[in-house]
């Protein structure tokens, strides 16, 4: 009889994003506090998108031809560490620059196969997903709230001692995560080259390329922003666990909405909602409420959206290509996407100023709605199956 190892993959998925949750809301901080210019904060944030284009399509091939999961996603999580630990020497864009390149490939090489190996375990119980991933999010809340009650008392470089332990957590549970049997698919014998000739599934990755993009600024420059308008770092993280707040509820409520509603609607919600979102964030900034809003708002164009992308990504790759299917998700998404997204966003920050910024973000929602609209849909069987 088969048994979920729901606490392993929920402790690991809960550490993954706590790195995040310090990471991205406060790393920018820190390089600020060492005088580096927005240009240069973009260029080394946009690491951690541009190894996201690399890392996972390479450890997902080794995965898929080798069979080796359990051993890259270990040896992921120790070179990561390493990596990180050379921050706390390092202070030059150059060597700063290398040290991100090396966390990044790494880190990221690690999740596209960790969802792959959570849906093995799942097995027929797919719609149980969003309960394991929604830890998450708690992860992320913990993370991003006492990150920054620790920056509210000690100096940048505290986010330092913070990364690295949550780093050594991701370590400590992926030595712990076991191995799942290879679970039979429907299309076990297509090709993956016929699978990304689908339409639906080009104009899927396209889209999902297109929401990473509009997030650019926000995780890169959210922080900086809110702090510029007067906002303290206690509120900073709080503004940030609200948006993971309604992620997490989001996920609670996945199953149900799945059942309800077709992938492709709430995808279409999810995108029309993200137009609205970086409007706000650009031009709403001096208003609380609005902030509160544009951050509820992130368990649509983040908690739904990530939820039914990688459901579909499962439900349309076959078992030997779902490694490469759900790296090539994170590569073209968080990778390509997020990269062009925080490198714009570090030219346009000081060449046009926050509100364009944002607003280029509502933009590559708005591509996103447009590509979901007209080719994004599925079949009353791949439905319940997602469901």
């Amino acid at each position: 009889m088969h048994v979920l190892p729901y606490w392993r993959l929920s402790g690991y998925y809960f550490f993954y994003f706590a790195f995040i949750g310090a990471f991205s809301p406060y790393f920018g901080l820190y390089l600020q506090s060492l005088n580096f210019s927005a240009w240069d904060i973009g260029l080394l944030m946009s690491q951690m998108q541009l190894m996201r284009m690399f890392g996972p399509n390479l450890w997902g091939w080794l995965a898929d031809h080798y069979g080796r999961r359990m051993q890259i996603i270990r040896l992921a999580g120790a070179i990561a560490l390493a990596g990180f630990t050379a921050f706390f020497w390092l202070d030059r864009l150059g060597s700063m620059l290398l040290a991100m390149a090396v966390l990044a490939f790494f880190w990221s090489a690690a999740l596209p196969l960790v969802e792959t190996l959570t849906f093995d375990h799942l097995r027929e119980e797919r719609g149980r997903y969003s309960r394991i991933r929604l830890w998450g999010s708690i992860g992320f809340i913990v993370a991003v709230m006492g990150t920054g009650a620790v920056l509210d008392l000690v100096p940048p470089v505290g986010v330092l001692w913070v990364c690295w332990g949550i780093l050594l957590g991701i370590l400590v549970f992926g030595m712990y995560l076991p191995e799942s049997v290879a679970v039979a698919h429907a299309r076990a014998g297509v090709p993956i080259t016929d699978i990304l000739r689908q339409p639906r599934v080009a104009a899927l990755m396209a889209a999902c390329f297109a929401m990473s993009a509009a997030h650019g600024a926000f995780y890169v420059f959210y922080s900086i922003h809110l702090a510029g308008h007067g906002y303290s770092r206690t509120e900073i993280g709080m503004l940030w666990s609200l948006g993971v707040l309604a992620e997490i509820a989001v996920f609670l409520a996945m199953g149900g909405l799945a059942r309800r509603f077709s992938l492709r609607s709430i995808l279409l919600a999810c995108f029309a909602v993200a137009v609205l979102r970086f409007l706000l964030m650009g031009w709403g900034v001096e208003w609380v409420s609005a902030m509160i809003l544009a951050q509820l708002m992130h368990g649509l164009t983040f908690g739904a959206y990530h939820a039914s992308a990688i459901a579909a990504v499962n439900a349309w790759f076959p078992r030997h290509a779902q490694g490469r299917g759900q790296a090539l998700y994170s590569s073209l998404s968080f990778g390509a996407g997020g990269l062009l997204g925080a490198l714009i966003s570090g030219w346009s920050w000081d060449a046009w100023g926050a509100g364009w910024t944002f607003s280029v973000g509502s933009l590559f929602g708005l591509t996103g709605l447009l590509l979901v609209w007209g080719w994004v849909r599925e079949s009353a069987d791949e439905r319940r199956a997602i469901s």
